[in-house]
């Protein structure tokens, strides 16, 4: 991983950059639009020329804000403090927060800040706290860690079900009817949405090495999905160049898990990226058992995430 050595250096100066072309560009419109309006004008209606050229400036104006407030809300959230509180739930809830030096937390840290500003996590029919959303927004970072700037444009929340539900998003309990799904990324009618089992999310945080991670495993799909469709290729971080030998490594150990000679969760038998979400639980939970066990799949792994988690 090539992690900045001062985040709040690079994101500051990044997002400054940012604004002061967009403020430039739009001093420039507004001053070119409004000289072209008094030229144009006849003398007897500078003042009318005068008003309209307020109301464009204003309109002008909005457009900037609406354009530009992620990186003015960012600029501000820079400069907010973590509350203490989660970093602790993250020192003993998440073993990939652990492993992290304390600059590289830091930069968790404000990436939490902005996901937070940003994403709508909401309880359906169960409460939720700051600890829920804290494990989303960790679930989302993980896997894009080496991606400082990575926001998650396609989905714009994350609901959060009581339990785990079934293709027609039921919880209901009763004898005979199976509620497997514990979480989702949504299409058609859902699709900037995601859900989340709540018992799942907190049990993949629970302070050991494990293979099971419901969040990491989502959001990881949202990743495949990117490039238009999960098959367990996300082309924004695979090169084309290691294509064939993904495939080929995942073909290999498809084959393992059949046979019984492999630990990854046969699940990943399902398809393609359902191994690919699957391996990557293993891969950012336990990183020191899954090289040992699968160093292929670890390299290739890494070169996909850029990150080295063990």
């Amino acid at each position: 991983m090539i992690i900045p050595s001062d985040h709040t250096i690079t994101y500051q100066s990044t997002y400054r950059k940012k604004l002061l072309s967009s403020q430039l560009w739009t001093g420039l419109f507004a001053f070119l639009t409004a000289g072209l309006l008094y030229i144009i004008s006849p003398t007897e209606k500078l003042e009318i020329a005068t008003i309209i050229c307020l109301l464009l400036w204003l309109c002008i104006g909005i457009v900037h804000w609406q354009y530009n407030k992620k990186y003015y809300r960012r600029l501000k959230l820079i400069n907010s403090p973590f509350p203490e509180a989660w970093k602790r739930y993250l020192e003993e809830h998440s073993t990939y927060y652990q492993d992290l030096t304390e600059p590289e937390k830091e930069i968790f840290n404000t990436r939490v800040q902005f996901f937070l500003a940003e994403k709508k996590i909401e309880g359906i029919d169960t409460e939720i706290d700051d600890t829920i959303k804290l494990l989303v927004a960790a679930s989302a970072i993980i896997p894009t860690f080496a991606f400082p700037f990575y926001d998650y444009r396609s989905i714009h929340e994350i609901l959060i079900y009581p339990n785990s539900f079934d293709e027609s998003f039921q919880t209901t309990r009763y004898e005979g009817h199976e509620q497997r799904i514990t979480g989702m990324v949504g299409n058609r009618f859902m699709e900037h949405s995601m859900i989340l089992s709540k018992p799942d999310l907190i049990a993949g945080f629970d302070g050991t090495a494990n293979k099971n991670n419901v969040g990491i495993h989502e959001f990881v799909h949202l990743l495949d999905k990117e490039d238009g469709a999960v098959d367990g290729l996300p082309e924004i971080f695979l090169n084309h160049s290691y294509t064939s030998g993904w495939l080929q490594a995942v073909k290999q150990e498809i084959d393992s898990i059949q046979k019984g000679h492999s630990d990854i969760n046969p699940y990943g038998l399902t398809n393609n990226a359902e191994f690919l979400a699957v391996v990557s639980e293993y891969f950012f939970d336990n990183p020191e058992k899954f090289h040992r066990k699968h160093p292929e799949l670890y390299a290739f792994l890494s070169a996909m995430f850029h990150q080295k988690p063990d």
